[in-house]
C-alpha cells in the first residue's frame, strides 16, 4: 500500500509549476547558465585554422572525433574555448576520490563533515587546474603537429593553454552554480546539454545518408529499434529497487508512547548511476584526443594508442568494461551507498532488519545484498555502453553513436524530473500547511478569550 507521501507525489500536478515561484526561479537560472555554456562552444580559440579543422573533423566524425564532439557539445569540432569540456574536473574528482579511499589524512577529512568536504573540493579544483594545463598544452602541440594552426609557435601554445584552462574552470563554476542555485546536478547537465545539442545534426546526417542510399532501410530501422530498446532498458534498470524491510520497536519519548512500525530501505540496482560511465569515458578520451589531432605527425607510441584504443577496438572495449566495473563498485562503496554509515544510522534510530542483529551483522548483510546488486548494475552499465559500440562497427554506421550518450541523456533526464517533482511536492506540503493555519485563524474570533485545557 502506498504511503501518503507517495500518493501525494502521484497526484502532483505539473500545473503547480506556475505557482512554485522558487522552483521556477531555479529552472530559469539553470537554463540561463546552460545557454551561456552553449554560446561559449561557438567562441573559437585564437590561432586555429577553421577550414582545415572543419575538414579534419568531417573525416573523423565516425570515430573518436564523433565521441569528442558528443561529450563537448561540438566545442571540439569548432575548437571553442570549452573544447576541453568538463573532463579535467571529472578526472580530478576521480583522483581525489581514489586518494580519499586510500590516503589516511584524506580519509580523516571525509569524516570531518562539511569542513572536510570543502577541503576535498578545494583539492579537486587545484587538480582540475593542473590537469587542464597538461591537457591543453598537449592539445596545442597536437594541433600544431596536425597542421591545424595558422601561426604555430610559443605564443599560440600559451594563448591556447590560457584560453582552454579558463574555459574549463568557468565550466566548473557553472556546474557548481547550477547544482547550488538551480535544479539538477550541474556537471551532469552540462554533459547532457552538450550531447542533446549534437543530436539534431546527427539525425539529419543519418537520414540524409539513408535517402542517398549509403545506408540501407534495414540498418535505419535496426538503429531506431536499438535506440528505443536501449532507452527502455535504461529506464527499467534505473527505476529497479531492492527493498529491505526495517522494523522499529515501540518506544517512549517523554510522556508519549510511539507504536513500533515497519519501513523499507530502498537500494537501487545501480546506486552509482551514470557516474562510472562518465569516469571511464574521461580516462579514455585524453590519450586518444592527443593522438587524433596530431595527424600524420604523431609518434609511434601515439599511433599505437590510436590504433588499439579507438572506438570499437578490442582493447578499447576491454579497458572500457574494466573501468566501468571498477568505478561502479568503487563509487557505490565510497559515495553512493556506504553500508557502515547506513548500519550505524539504523542502530542509532533503534531500527533493525528482521532476523539480523544491529551493528556489524547488519553491515555484513547490507554488504552482501549491495554486492550482488552492484554486480548486476555493473553488467547492465557495461552492456548499455558497449553494445551500441559493437553494433555500430558491425553495421558500418558512418557517424558516432554510443550507449554512454544514451545512458547519460536518459539518466540525467530522470534525475532532473525527480528533483522537480520533489520541489513540487515540497511546495504542495507548504500550501497545505498555510491553508491549515489560515483556517485556524478564521475559526478563532477576534477578542474572544482563549479556552484553557479541559479538566478531567
Amino acid at each position: 500500500m502506498a504511503s501518503a507521501a507517495e500518493q501525494m507525489a502521484a497526484n502532483t500536478s505539473w500545473g503547480a509549476l506556475t505557482k512554485a515561484t522558487d522552483l521556477r526561479r531555479r529552472i530559469i537560472f539553470a537554463l540561463g547558465l546552460l545557454i551561456v555554456y552553449r554560446i561559449g562552444t561557438y567562441i573559437p580559440v585564437p590561432g586555429i585554422d577553421g577550414l582545415a579543422l572543419r575538414e579534419f573533423m568531417d573525416e573523423a566524425s565516425a570515430g573518436i572525433g564523433g565521441m569528442l564532439n558528443m561529450f563537448t557539445g561540438g566545442a571540439i569540432s569548432r575548437m571553442g574555448i570549452f573544447a576541453l569540456g568538463i573532463m579535467p574536473y571529472i578526472s580530478a574528482s576521480i583522483i581525489v576520490q581514489l586518494m580519499g579511499a586510500m590516503y589516511e589524512p584524506w580519509k580523516q577529512l571525509k569524516k570531518e563533515g562539511e569542513q572536510g568536504r570543502k577541503k576535498l573540493n578545494q583539492y579537486t579544483r587545484f587538480g582540475t587546474v593542473a590537469l587542464a594545463i597538461v591537457q591543453s598544452w598537449g592539445l596545442a602541440v597536437s594541433l600544431e603537429a596536425g597542421g591545424l594552426v595558422t601561426d604555430p609557435g610559443m605564443f599560440f601554445r600559451v594563448a591556447c593553454v590560457i584560453t582552454l584552462v579558463g574555459g574549463t574552470m568557468f565550466l566548473m563554476w557553472l556546474g557548481e552554480q547550477i547544482t547550488a542555485r538551480g535544479i539538477g546536478n550541474g556537471i551532469s547537465l552540462i554533459i547532457f546539454v552538450g550531447i542533446v545539442a549534437e543530436i539534431p545534426a546527427a539525425l539529419a546526417q543519418f537520414f540524409s545518408q539513408g535517402r542517398s542510399g549509403e545506408l540501407s532501410p534495414l540498418i535505419i530501422i535496426g538503429v531506431i529499434v536499438m535506440i528505443t530498446a536501449v532507452i527502455a532498458f535504461v529506464v527499467f534498470m534505473e527505476r529497479a529497487l531492492r527493498k529491505i524491510t526495517i522494523q522499529y520497536p515501540r518506544r517512549q519519548v517523554g510522556m508519549k508512547v510511539y507504536d513500533g512500525g515497519a519501513s523499507h530501505l530502498p537500494i537501487k540496482v545501480n546506486p552509482a548511476g551514470v557516474i562510472p560511465a562518465i569516469f571511464a569515458s574521461s580516462l579514455l578520451l585524453l590519450p586518444v584526443t592527443l593522438a587524433t589531432f596530431s595527424g600524420n605527425q604523431t609518434s609511434d607510441v601515439m599511433a599505437t594508442v590510436l590504433a588499439y584504443f579507438g572506438p570499437g577496438q578490442p582493447l578499447y572495449l576491454l579497458f572500457f568494461t574494466g573501468m566501468i566495473v571498477f568505478f561502479t563498485f568503487f563509487y557505490t562503496a565510497n559515495v553512493a551507498f556506504k553500508t557502515d554509515d547506513v548500519a550505524d544510522n539504523l542502530k542509532n534510530q533503534n531500527g533493525f532488519i528482521p532476523g539480523i542483529r544491529p551493528g556489524k551483522r547488519t553491515q555484513d548483510y547490507l554488504d552482501y545484498v549491495v554486492t550482488r546488486l552492484v554486480t548486476v548494475g555493473a553488467i547492465y552499465l557495461a552492456a548499455v555502453c558497449l553494445l551500441p559500440e559493437i553494433l555500430r562497427n558491425q553495421l558500418a554506421i558512418p557517424f558516432y553513436f554510443g550507449g554512454t550518450s544514451v545512458l547519460i541523456v536518459v539518466s540525467v533526464t530522470m534525475d532532473t524530473i525527480n528533483q522537480v517533482q520533489s520541489h513540487l511536492l515540497a511546495h504542495q506540503y507548504e500550501g497545505l500547511l498555510e491553508r491549515s493555519q489560515l483556517r485556524g485563524k478564521r475559526r478563532a474570533k477576534p477578542g474572544a478569550p482563549r479556552k484553557g485545557p479541559a479538566r478531567r
